[in-house]
């Protein structure tokens, strides 16, 4: 195999998990901001915080990204 067609194939598996972990981030921020409002009744409070932390979580994971696949 091409050693071009190698990083292209490694490129697209490295970005095709992209969406997967920006998902993930939003989704773990959401499901703790919720756990932690039933436990403590600050409702809907701390669901607003980590879902706006999971977002900048998943913000932050493309800005990863972008920056790794530069080097690649």
């Amino acid at each position: 195999m091409k050693r071009e067609t190698r990083r292209y194939i490694k490129e697209l598996a490295y970005f095709s998990t992209i969406g997967l972990s920006v998902a993930l981030a939003i989704f773990i921020g959401l499901a703790l901001g919720v756990y932690l409002d039933g436990r403590f009744g600050t409702s809907p409070w701390l669901t607003i915080i980590f879902l706006l932390l999971g977002i900048a979580a998943g913000y932050r994971n493309i800005g990863l990204a972008i920056k790794k696949s530069s080097r690649l």
